[in-house]
């Protein structure tokens, strides 16, 4: 769970610029009505150019890490920066070799589904180490992979 949250934390910054950007870009149009009504000046703010761009962009890079950490480097080296630092990798089960780009993108893509599809379904997957026997959780059971030691 920490390496996890390790790993979440440039992507959450990159996506926290890009809607600070939305954010400190937002325009402010006016209108005045000339009408026979005479109903005053309309304002309407809304985001700028740039802060929707910023926030597309942001998202895009964002995105690029997470299926270069999660998906390229852990596929690769069997271990995620946030695990690199907690000193564990992720390996399949049978050849104790790092899993590849493909396994790991679709270890990930289960999670991501578990998650939307039930916050509990997700908790329970990633606690459940806890009490099996192998400390796997229920997606590392699924694509047949293991958490080892560095």
């Amino acid at each position: 769970m920490l390496a996890w949250i390790i790993d979440y934390i440039p992507f959450t910054l990159i996506l926290g610029i890009g809607f600070a950007m939305l954010a400190g870009t937002r325009e402010t149009a006016c209108l005045t009505d000339v009408s026979e009504y005479e109903l005053g000046e309309f304002c309407a703010t809304g985001a700028s150019t740039l802060g929707q761009a910023s926030v597309v962009i942001a998202s895009l890079v964002a995105l690029a890490y997470l299926v270069w950490n999660l998906g390229y480097r852990q596929g690769r080296t069997g271990s995620s920066i946030g695990k690199s630092i907690l000193k564990f990798k992720v390996v399949a089960e049978k050849t104790g070799q790092p899993m590849g780009f493909g396994l790991s993108v679709l270890r990930e893509f289960i999670y991501l589904i578990a998650y939307f599809a039930c916050g509990l379904l997700w908790l329970i997957a990633v606690l459940f180490p806890l009490w099996d026997s192998k400390r796997q959780t229920l997606v590392d059971k699924i694509v047949s992979t293991i958490c080892l030691p560095l």
